[in-house]
């Protein structure tokens, strides 16, 4: 009897973010198989990055069914272009200017691999294991460490514009002159509605006020320091969330005025903040959005896992790419 050819079952899905670099072996179900991080600015030079990643895979994948199970790789990464399969000019990533990522991979892995941005994997991750299952039009957004990141769906696709870079909602001005941000300008909107822009709002406000604190007892100040100090009725801490959430929330109006969408899908390490951010973010949100929309956009938080969702998204991709080999 003659024999068929075996299709390969299993992906690369990969996560490469400011903090960790997370990487995952993941089954044609979505499953993950084996999943390990490390930290990505241990490598400054990308080419050590490249091949600590690259060795690291194999490894995996060998301690897990053989690397002849793995198909193709995907990759999320800040600033991440899926036309070009490059990082280019990335603000909170280590290495500068145009990084043709996905190319060097391959390289080192030799099967194929397949790049995009952050934000695009996020809303890849939601459509096929999350929120917006069975929605058309949608749009996502993450708060985290990196800042604030954006994917709108249009019609069931992705928009992402004539270079690659459409969603940045992040870097559109909000305050003429205001706090310098990571891209080199000012007023960005992640400078105030991120991880390091609650910070710098929690700081500014003990600058302005004489009253007691305890913002000032932490031994440092994050998101979740600051959401704990909500949580015991501290003025400035509610007032430093208050103060982000209505930035996000006519942020999020305006987005929502221009593409209409079912749904806008927080994700992210700040949501856990809850209430204090989701109050006067959907306050904010419904004063500012355009009236014939308004209550009829819903705004919903994310069920998946932060540690899972961009790696699952990235396997998706990888699922996309035109099979590829060295060792065929």
């Amino acid at each position: 009897m003659e024999d068929f050819d075996k299709i390969k079952t299993r992906v690369v899905g990969i996560d490469l973010n400011i903090v960790y670099t997370t990487y995952a072996i993941v089954d044609i179900r979505g499953e993950l198989v084996a999943q390990d991080r490390f930290l990505t600015m241990d490598y400054p030079d990308v080419n050590d990055f490249v091949g600590t990643l690259a060795e690291r895979i194999v490894m995996m994948a060998e301690e897990n069914g053989g690397y002849d199970t793995i198909r193709s790789a995907g990759i999320s990464a800040p600033s991440g272009n899926y036309m070009t399969g490059c990082v280019e000019n990335a603000a909170n990533l280590p290495w500068k200017g145009v990084i043709p990522l996905a190319a060097m991979l391959r390289d080192r892995l030799g099967i194929a691999v397949a790049l995009a941005n952050d934000g695009h994997l996020t809303a890849v991750s939601e459509i096929t294991f999350g929120s917006a299952r069975g929605m058309q039009n949608f749009i996502t957004i993450s708060i985290s460490h990196g800042g604030l990141g954006s994917c709108v769906y249009v019609d069931g696709r992705a928009h992402l514009g004539v270079h690659g870079f459409a969603g940045e909602v992040g870097h559109t001005c909000v305050e003429e002159g205001g706090r310098l941000c990571d891209c080199g300008r000012r007023g960005c909107l992640e400078t105030y509605c991120s991880a390091k822009g609650i910070v710098q709002t929690a700081e500014e406000l003990m600058a302005e006020s004489s009253e007691p604190t305890l913002l000032s007892e932490q031994s440092e100040l994050n998101f979740v320091t600051i959401a704990e100090c909500c949580d015991k009725g501290d003025p400035l801490a509610i007032e430093a969330y208050r103060r982000v959430g209505f930035r996000l929330g006519i942020g999020l109006a305006t987005y929502a005025s221009l593409f209409n969408p079912e749904a806008i899908i927080l994700t992210g390490a700040m949501t856990q903040a809850k209430h204090w951010l989701l109050g006067p973010l959907r306050e904010s949100f419904n004063e500012h959005v355009f009236p014939n929309i308004r209550g009829r956009v819903r705004l919903l938080v994310s069920l998946l896992k932060d540690g899972e969702r961009d790696v699952l998204g990235a396997s998706v991709l990888a699922w996309t790419v035109k099979e590829y080999s060295l060792f065929k």
